[in-house]
């Protein structure tokens, strides 16, 4: 897909998601004799004049017939649709035209040393790193005894919305976990839909998810961000940490994950328990891992079978 027809896809998207109330439409606009409106969401004559642009020009964009809109143009129609910065950011990404050069095949990620022995010297904190496309890379022993989802190897997503016993973690707070993931993995991969990797793993989880396929075709965008979270854990009970998701400066979209608790709390004294039972023995090493095409192949071919907990409920957006 070019960058040009996913512009219109993301426009029909956010259009489709916009209600007429929400721009002020109302009466009897668009409407058939039964009082329905014949579209989901706005028209394309509403985005247009709302936008302060002919009807004409904004279905062009959407057909990606005009591969040039002007950045003021841009900024009006996401006014309209009510994008938030980080998606009014990626509206603007997918709106350049292509760059014409030689599609280079990506490395395989590496986690920078400092930030290796950063997350593998920590004894105390969950610690884990997720590389582009969610894949952990790097997890100490205490973060896998929190969740095998964060088990060095596995793709986070995947396991997410293939694995029932994973998605049976969150219960009542699954629509919104399960949104902010995918809008997760859209806002750090970026436009660059002709990626392999990237067009692998949301080619695999449309064929194996309907829910993954009708949340990737909303074409939400927001970043990972910090918050907090109740965790199930089979061991602990219930237990609330907080998690910070810190940007790994040098890499391309790695994101370094820390759970903690209020220090003196029972969140704490679980965590330090938990400790315990996970402290490596002797000669163990260290939980990483440098993942590529084999080892994401091998994980179809088995499926993926986590045995222990994940977040099941998130306190704020992002999770």
């Amino acid at each position: 897909m070019s960058r040009t027809n996913e512009l219109g896809a993301y426009l029909r998207a956010r259009r489709d998601l916009t209600r007429p109330e929400d721009v002020g439409l109302t009466g009897l606009m668009g409407l058939t004799g039964s009082g329905h409106r014949r579209v989901p969401g706005l028209r394309r004559e509403e985005v247009a004049q709302l936008a302060g642009i002919s009807a004409e020009y904004y279905l062009r964009l959407e057909q990606g017939r005009d591969q040039r809109p002007s950045p003021q143009v841009l900024d009006a129609i996401a006014q309209v649709l009510g994008l938030e910065p980080e998606a009014t950011a990626y509206l603007h990404r997918i709106a350049k035209p292509p760059v014409r050069r030689r599609a280079a095949r990506r490395r395989p990620e590496q986690v920078p040393e400092g930030i290796r022995q950063l997350v593998m010297s920590r004894t105390d904190l969950p610690a884990l790193v997720l590389g582009r496309y969610q894949d952990v890379l790097i997890a100490n022993d205490l973060a896998v005894a929190l969740s095998s989802a964060h088990t060095p190897g596995e793709n986070a997503l995947r396991a997410a919305f293939l694995a029932p016993e994973v998605r049976s973690l969150y219960e009542d707070d699954w629509d919104r976990i399960a949104a902010g993931l995918v809008a997760g993995l859209r806002a750090l991969a970026g436009p660059e839909s002709r990626d392999p990797q990237l067009a692998e793993l949301v080619g695999e989880l449309s064929v194996r998810s309907e829910e993954f396929r009708r949340l990737w075709a909303r074409h939400d965008v927001a970043p990972r961000t910090s918050g907090s979270t109740v965790l199930n854990h089979p061991q602990l009970g219930a237990v609330e940490l907080s998690y910070e998701k810190l940007a790994v400066t040098g890499t391309d979209g790695q994101v370094l994950v820390l759970f903690h608790a209020v220090p003196g709390s029972e969140a704490a004294r679980s965590i330090a328990l938990l400790a315990q039972l996970a402290a490596p023995g002797p000669g163990s090493e260290p939980r990483s891992v440098r993942p590529g095409p084999a080892r994401s192949r091998q994980h179809r071919r088995h499926g993926i079978r986590p045995t222990g907990a994940s977040p099941v409920r998130s306190r704020r957006r992002g999770g």
